[in-house]
Formats: structure tokens, C-alpha cells, sequence
């Protein structure tokens, strides 16, 4: 799939991006920069200790950043119908502010062209987080965006504008244990 160059620039040089994502519209830089991540946090109002859903290409991508997690993951991963954002313990290599503060952090392995071009293009994870101030509901179109969120980001992908995009994805929070905690359904 060929991306707009200058969205594409805009994750290499640690910028931000508003953008499609696999659920809903999202607001995206490389989550292993941290300046951008921080950049984030102050275009959604949001306080320092919410943690970020993180979008990956592949199984492989989430080895690097997570040391330990149960092969259960694997399974849940490929049986589950919808997006599934799985929130793993013991994160590392990743910018801090995307983390939780027990240094867990959620991840999400995308099957979405655009979102896997996206992180194709940086080779890292790409921060997915919704394109709503904190506290407002996430705009289910490109056009019930804010507009302050716009101005604010670096680079948009107007790939998809008129498409709706509602789904948030369900979030489980995993333990070394196996055990599993639903976070949303």
C-alpha cells in the first residue's frame, strides 16, 4: 500500500499523525519516541498517567518489547473475531510515557493495510490512541474530529474520510500467569 510521503516523514522525524486505524480514528507517532508520545499527551489534554494502546505488524514486533508473556497470547490473538488490544506485563524499549504505571502496556496486532504500512514504514510500534480530547467521545468519522486536533498534529492520512469507524477494540489485561482480566468487552 502507498502512503502520503509526507505522513510517512512526519513518524520518521518523531512527529504526530492523525490517522485510520484498524477500530477508530487515532492519533499515532513512534512509540519508542518519547518526545512525540509527550507531544500527544498535550494535543488530548490528557494526564501524564494514562498509558497507550500500541499497534503492531506481527508477533515478532511484540517479542522485541515484551521479554516474558504466556504463549496463551498467541492463541488469543488468532481466535479472536475483532481487534484485540492484549495488555502484557514487563514492557521495555519503549518511550515511558506509553506505559502504564506498573510497566505494563497495551498492544494490538493489526491485520489493517493502512495501519500495517504505517508501522512498516518505521519499523517500530505506532502509539493508537483515539482522536478525541480526554474525557470527549472518540469521533466516529473523520469529520466530528475536533478541529483543535487537527491544527495540532503534524501530519494527517486522508485516507478513509468518509468511512465510519466505531468499533473500539476489547482489551485484556494478561499476567505471567496465564491469568487474564477483561479490561473491555
Amino acid at each position: 500500500m502507498q502512503l502520503d510521503s509526507a505522513v510517512i516523514e512526519a513518524l520518521k522525524n518523531g512527529k504526530t499523525i492523525l490517522y485510520p486505524s484498524d477500530t477508530i480514528w487515532g492519533l499515532g507517532c513512534d512509540a519508542t519516541n518519547e518526545e512525540a508520545c509527550k507531544r500527544i499527551l498535550e494535543i488530548k489534554q490528557r494526564p501524564e498517567n494514562k498509558s497507550f494502546i500500541l499497534l503492531v505488524d506481527s508477533f515478532q514486533m511484540i517479542e522485541k518489547y515484551i521479554p516474558e508473556f504466556p504463549s496463551v497470547c498467541y492463541d488469543l490473538v488468532d481466535l479472536s473475531e475483532r481487534p484485540l488490544t492484549i495488555v502484557y506485563p514487563n514492557a521495555r524499549g519503549l518511550a515511558p510515557s506509553v506505559l502504564a504505571e506498573d510497566g505494563s502496556v497495551g498492544i494490538r496486532l493489526t491485520k489493517d493495510p493502512i495501519c500495517l504500512a504505517l508501522i512498516r514504514s518505521i519499523r517500530k510500534p505506532l502509539v493508537s490512541t483515539s482522536a478525541n480530547l480526554s474525557g470527549s467521545p472518540f469521533p466516529t468519522n473523520f469529520n466530528n474530529i475536533d478541529q483543535q486536533i487537527k491544527n495540532q498534529v503534524d501530519a494527517i492520512l486522508e485516507e478513509r474520510v468518509n468511512e465510519e469507524l466505531k468499533t473500539p477494540s476489547q482489551i485484556i489485561k494478561i499476567g505471567l500467569d496465564s491469568s487474564i482480566k477483561v479490561i473491555r468487552s
